[in-house]
């Protein structure tokens, strides 16, 4: 497991963030940023911001989780709760960056951001150089087309997976379609992991290049790993964390004899919710 829920900000996309804004020109700087996100690219971007003394403003929907809010509200942000879903954010955030001559600072569309994500690659390969598969959480493709550029680029014969809930299909969607389709967002204990792909996005062309596949989870198997993690290894995960481990538990038969790395997202997840989830179903010894 590449355990990125103990990174800053208990996620990976401080990677890219901070690589995004650190190469940011000085009129950029004075302009000031603004992202949209479901909590943890807003709170890389937050912590970036107050690193390299930039003004940021953060867009969340207004379904975010609690914790995610309020590590966002330790930074010297201005933060805007707008829309039920990350589309409807993300579009704002879009417009208001138009209109208020900010730069916009996309959770995945963006090479920078791409090249920071992918030095998760670039430690796996360089630790486990006999891994045969690496399995990714999936959304907009950031972290996906990161890893997958520059792990390939160290052993082409690694293989990507991507994995999504079922609930929040739109890479999985898209690649089958041969283009970025729009697809319907469903409640998940993914949060993360929620929301369609801008058009014209970098990711989606990596994906098709670089991706063995794009895979399908069942909600109440995310929650599997979550407590697994606990259990076993007293980690805290999210759901779109814990996702990478499920394609493994539901296929174990696609995995036998071969060394697979997870990568564990991110840990941000409310209180309740994982107090639920460990209390939930079966115990993780049991699976």
């Amino acid at each position: 497991m590449k355990l990125e829920n103990l990174q800053a900000n208990n996620s990976f996309k401080i990677r890219g963030a901070i690589n995004r804004m650190f190469k940011m020109t000085p009129d950029e700087k004075r302009r000031g940023v603004i992202t949209a996100s479901t909590g943890n690219h807003a709170m890389a971007v937050a912590d970036s911001a107050d690193k390299l003394d930039i003004a940021a403003k953060i867009v969340v929907p207004l379904g975010t989780p609690k914790v995610k809010i309020e590590k966002i509200k330790k930074h010297k942000v201005e933060l805007v709760l707008h829309g039920e879903l990350f589309d409807q954010a993300e579009q704002y955030a879009i417009d208001l960056a138009k209109k208020e001559g900010l730069v916009y600072v996309s959770a995945y569309n963006d090479d920078l951001i791409l090249a920071g994500q992918g030095t998760v690659g670039l430690e796996i390969i360089e630790d486990i150089p006999s891994v045969d598969t690496i399995t990714v959480p999936t959304s907009g493709g950031g972290l996906l087309g990161g890893i997958a550029i520059a792990a390939k680029s160290m052993k082409p014969s690694v293989e990507i997976l991507g994995v999504q809930p079922e609930t929040t299909p739109a890479m999985y969607e898209s690649l089958r379609a041969g283009r970025i389709v729009n697809a319907e967002m469903k409640d998940t204990i993914a949060d993360a992991l929620s929301g369609n792909i801008e058009p014209g996005a970098v990711t989606f062309q990596i994906a098709k290049e670089y991706v063995k596949d794009v895979l399908l989870v069942r909600e109440e198997t995310i929650a599997k790993p979550i407590r697994l993690l606990s259990e076993k290894e007293k980690q805290i995960t999210e759901g779109a964390g814990a996702i990478a481990i499920a394609p493994i538990i539901e296929n174990k038969q696609d995995f036998t004899r071969k060394t697979t790395v997870a990568v564990i997202s991110g840990g941000n997840i409310n209180d309740e919710l994982f107090r639920s989830i460990l209390k939930s179903g079966a115990s993780a010894s049991s699976n």
